[in-house]
């Protein structure tokens, strides 16, 4: 019997080894597939643009001071009001100055009527000369005095054409269109001239400006794009980035480049006739530099680098596995990449290229279209 129960122990360990030789003679399973992001390459139009930081500035930015000193009498308009050129601001206390035209016009009757009594005079003066009834001194004097009276009543309207110009600068007009600020002197203050601060500034704000600086090396590009009075298109973001607040064009490059930063300043021009646009406010400025027709385009997170920065992507074959494609980059924005070396519908792995190597095998969600700028 032991003969027996020894003879299947051994039959049983045998047949045990035999099972695990086979299995460690098996080829170990395939790694799962890598679960990956991919973007498909799409072909389209796309804008060169150039990005810089602007500051938001008013084309006119006037301080509506007194031209004369008196007393501020009346406001016609409110802090925030959209006011028309010519529109009438202010008000200040004429009486001073209509007394002083009302003495300056009496001035001018007084010494009118001395001239035509002086004039009647000279007339006969010159029928009694001819009959040698009166000495030529007394022709020349009262020759003289007609000269005399005349100068003075020309003086007299020049006196009443300043007062005239005084009395109109009681009034005070809007010198452009545009919103008043908020006000610095309050109804019944004295006003001078020399107030630095003024009453009010009004501040035109349609159209408005943005001014951005850019590298020197782009000067030939800007000067190609102001040339012949070309409308170069200018986009005006908010600095966290989202959907553009303003259309304009690119209006004016300075005439010199910048000693200090080697940076050329440019002034855009946009209509703001909604207010998206404020004055002082910072806003990203992306200007178009060229159009690319018919250019494949994909998410800049398609893109690797290798040796020598040698840009490549990882393209998705038809059986769902990878290969090394290299490639060059025509244009890169912060959404965008413009591609050489690739086709339109090409699908390339935008997020997972860590874990691949040509040949990998993936798994795909559904692919995302790359982004319009």
């Amino acid at each position: 019997m032991w003969f027996a129960a020894a003879a299947l122990c051994v039959l049983a360990l045998g047949t045990l080894g035999l099972i695990r030789r086979s299995q460690s003679d098996a080829p170990p399973p395939p790694p799962p597939p890598v679960p990956v992001r991919v973007a498909r390459v799409e072909a389209r139009d796309v804008a060169r643009q150039a990005e810089s930081v602007g500051t938001v500035r008013p084309l006119r930015d006037v301080v509506v001071r007194t031209q004369i000193d008196g007393q501020l009498m009346r406001l016609h308009v409110g802090e925030g009001q959209q006011v028309a050129r010519g529109e009438l601001l202010a008000t200040l206390d004429d009486r001073p100055i209509q007394a002083a035209l009302g003495q300056a016009r009496a001035t001018l009757a007084m010494n009118l009527a001395q001239l035509r009594a002086a004039e009647l005079d000279l007339g006969r003066y010159r029928t009694l000369i001819a009959d040698d009834a009166i000495p030529r001194q007394t022709l020349d004097q009262q020759l003289a005095t007609v000269e005399q009276l005349r100068a003075t009543v020309q003086g007299n309207r020049a006196a009443i054409a300043a007062e005239e110009v005084r009395l109109s600068y009681t009034r005070i007009r809007s010198p452009i269109g545009g919103r008043i600020g908020l006000r610095n002197v309050d109804e019944g203050n004295l006003v001078r001239v020399g107030d630095a601060d003024g009453i009010f500034t009004v501040t035109q704000l349609s159209p408005i400006t943005v001014e951005f600086t850019m590298p020197q090396s782009a000067l030939p590009v800007l000067q190609h794009l102001t040339a012949g009075g070309a409308n170069a298109a200018v986009q005006a973001h908010a600095r966290d980035g989202g959907a553009p607040l303003a259309q304009g064009r690119l209006l004016v490059i300075d005439s010199r480049v910048g000693t200090g930063n080697g940076a050329v300043r440019v002034k855009a021009e946009f209509d703001n006739r909604a207010g998206e646009l404020w004055p002082g406010q910072f806003v990203a400025v992306r200007l178009q530099t060229g159009l690319l027709r018919d250019a494949l385009v994909a998410r800049p997170a398609v893109l690797r680098y290798g040796e020598q920065d040698q840009p490549y992507v990882f393209r998705v074959k038809p059986d769902n596995s990878v290969e090394i494609v290299p490639v060059s980059v025509r244009y890169q924005d912060r959404q965008q990449v413009v591609l050489e070396g690739v086709a339109a519908g090409d699908q390339l792995v935008s997020d997972g290229q860590s874990r691949l190597r040509a040949g990998s095998r993936v798994s795909l969600p559904i692919a995302t279209p790359a982004p319009r700028a």
